[in-house]
């Protein structure tokens, strides 16, 4: 039977220092890649044409903020839900799991590890409705629960061990939610941009019997891509050669970005440029050292201390640790010299005109100077421009967000250690 623990007993925090044994499968020699798909964009099946893009502008920045408390509170150890606010998520893909495979849609995050999606027996009154049956274990031939015992099991700081010996995990989330079932495994599978299915056996993932809060149809679950021992990236580490990439569109394109891995995440175009990622506990999350941000001749200096932003796909603004984001705003207003306008909403702390010429803004990481251009940090505000770079409400970590990465294809190279952008049409992947 499960049982309902406490939400404060709630958690995935993994061992940082524990590697677990990559999926079996054959190497995937070219690589592969799937949509991704902004959950408000006009291709999402949660896209509502009766809110305007302020008001979509104006929710993400809000979940931006509770992001971030959430992050430090995760890194700071001081509570034990996960980061991700699953109603909030941004980007969707498709995955199928199982023999013979089933396709769901999910939550793509890289500021997450587990993946899980809902399974039967899933009751009304433990479940919420994701618009489709949820995973039938009994239905598939290569389905296993795994034991207490195992590895993965092991890296789950929080679990139960059943009188069957199953591994029953617990995962919570920052506004509650959560999600609780048995620690499984299972083929995972994804249809390839080329039409091609690409399988990785054997792969870990939650197989929730009791997920409740804020979790909304038609998404079935959530795809872990961070850094910790049981997400998809690291589990599938050999067979992707150790890196993935992403291109994300505008949120008015009528087209999809794409997820890449493999060896065709590698980036060729001419203009890269590539900084270190920089190892630090949590393993979740992916850290780089931006040193400072610059405008024209004026440059404003970032606190010296090493891996002090995080990249996330998950959050949709920037957001400075305060003294920073105060030097960088005087930076800003110098450059545009126009009198700034008040937001009527309070969201934002920099706005104008809607006619502004924004510069651009050029993000100075160790070893690669990264040009935002006004697409990138400014956005429009029922007829305002608001700067899209905001101060943190902690002292915290800072987190260079998915607006400043549209229309750069990300490639992460976990085995050298890199983050590399390339200035990108994404429309056109």
């Amino acid at each position: 039977m499960m049982h309902n623990p406490p939400f404060l007993l709630l958690s995935a925090i993994f061992f940082s220092g524990l590697v677990i044994q990559s999926v079996v499968g054959p190497k995937t020699a070219y690589g592969f890649s799937v949509e991704l798909i902004h959950r408000d964009s006009p291709l999402s099946p949660f896209f509502n044409d009766s809110i305007t893009s302020s008001e979509l502008l104006r929710k993400n920045a809000l979940h931006s903020m509770d992001r971030i408390k959430n992050i430090q509170s995760y890194i700071d150890q001081k509570a034990t839900q996960s980061v991700v606010i699953p109603n909030g998520g941004s980007y969707l893909m498709k995955l199928s799991f199982g023999t013979p495979p089933v396709e769901y849609l999910a939550i793509a995050d890289t500021g997450s590890d587990l993946t899980w999606i809902q399974c039967a027996p899933c009751p009304q009154t433990q479940c919420y409705s994701q618009g489709s049956s949820p995973f039938d274990p009994a239905a598939s031939s290569t389905y296993q629960k795994l034991s207490c015992v195992s590895e993965a099991c092991q890296a789950l700081a929080r679990k139960s061990c059943l009188n069957t010996n199953e591994c029953e995990y617990f995962y919570s989330y920052g506004d509650n939610s959560y999600t609780m079932g048995i620690l499984s495994s299972d083929t995972l599978s994804f249809d390839s941009s080329s039409s091609q299915k690409t399988s990785f056996p054997t792969s870990f993932f939650g197989c929730g019997h009791n997920n409740q809060g804020n979790f909304r149809r038609p998404g079935a679950g959530l795809v872990g891509l961070g850094g910790g021992p049981l997400s998809l990236i690291s589990q599938i580490g050999t067979q992707i050669d150790h890196r993935f990439s992403y291109c994300l569109v505008p949120r008015s394109a009528t087209s999809s970005g794409k997820l890449i891995f493999g060896q065709e995440a590698i980036i060729s175009r001419p203009g890269a440029v590539s900084t270190p990622l920089i190892t630090k506990t949590p393993a979740t999350f992916y850290y780089l050292n931006l040193e400072s941000i610059s405008i024209g001749d004026k440059t404003a200096q970032a606190a010296s201390s090493q891996g002090n932003i995080i990249i996330d796909s998950g959050t949709t603004l920037t957001i400075l640790e305060s003294n920073f984001y105060n030097s960088v705003e005087t930076m800003v207003k110098e450059a545009i010299g126009a009198e700034p306008k008040q937001d009527p909403s309070g969201t934002f702390s920099l706005c104008y005109g809607a006619e502004t010429n924004i510069p651009d803004m050029l993000f100075h990481f160790t070893g690669a100077d990264l040009r935002l251009q006004p697409v990138n940090t400014f956005g429009a505000n029922d007829g305002l421009l608001c700067m899209l770079i905001v101060p943190s409400n902690t002292n915290s970590n800072s987190i260079f967000g998915n607006f400043a990465q549209i229309n750069f294809q990300v490639e992460y190279d976990l085995q050298k250690r890199t983050v590399s952008f390339a200035p990108t049409d994404c429309t056109k992947q």
